[in-house]
């Protein structure tokens, strides 16, 4: 299957995902609820990535865990950097972590017809960084503290 393109003129925002099963998401960000860089897979989606374009995070993991879903919101504050050769890109963002009741689950979202179409919810997959369309974006901030 064939990733759709990303269109500027229809980007919401950015999603990037952490899995929770491999990395104690929880407790890292307990300790610390800023991230300041993500990794990305290099491509075409990495070079678009821009300062000032919203991001949104996604925990992933096992569902019987913890509420997986949007655990923070932010923006990209400088484009993506290339790392090593073979090695993923990092992309400096600005993007703290909701308070646990804050967080949107993921069952939330698949119950909002607005966002049932989420890729990272068709795709769940797919590399860094993935991204919401202005709508999904507009429909996701309504299900956000204000």
């Amino acid at each position: 299957m064939t990733d759709p393109r990303v269109r500027l003129d229809d980007l919401g925002a950015w999603l990037i995902k952490g899995n929770a099963d491999s990395v104690d998401l929880a407790a890292r960000f307990a300790r610390e609820p800023l991230v300041t860089s993500w990794c990305v897979r290099p491509g075409y989606r990495a070079r678009l990535m821009r300062a000032g374009q919203p991001v949104v995070f996604w925990a992933s993991g096992s569902r019987a865990r913890l509420p997986y879903g949007v655990w923070g919101v932010g923006r990209v504050t400088a484009p993506a950097e290339p790392g090593p050769p073979g090695r993923p890109w990092s992309v400096p963002v600005e993007l703290p972590i909701l308070a646990e009741p804050d967080r949107v689950s993921r069952g939330v979202l698949r119950a909002d017809d607005r966002l049932a179409a989420l890729e990272v919810l068709r795709q769940p997959q797919a590399a860094n960084p993935s991204y919401l369309t202005v709508a999904q974006f507009a429909a996701l901030r309504t299900h956000l503290p204000v």
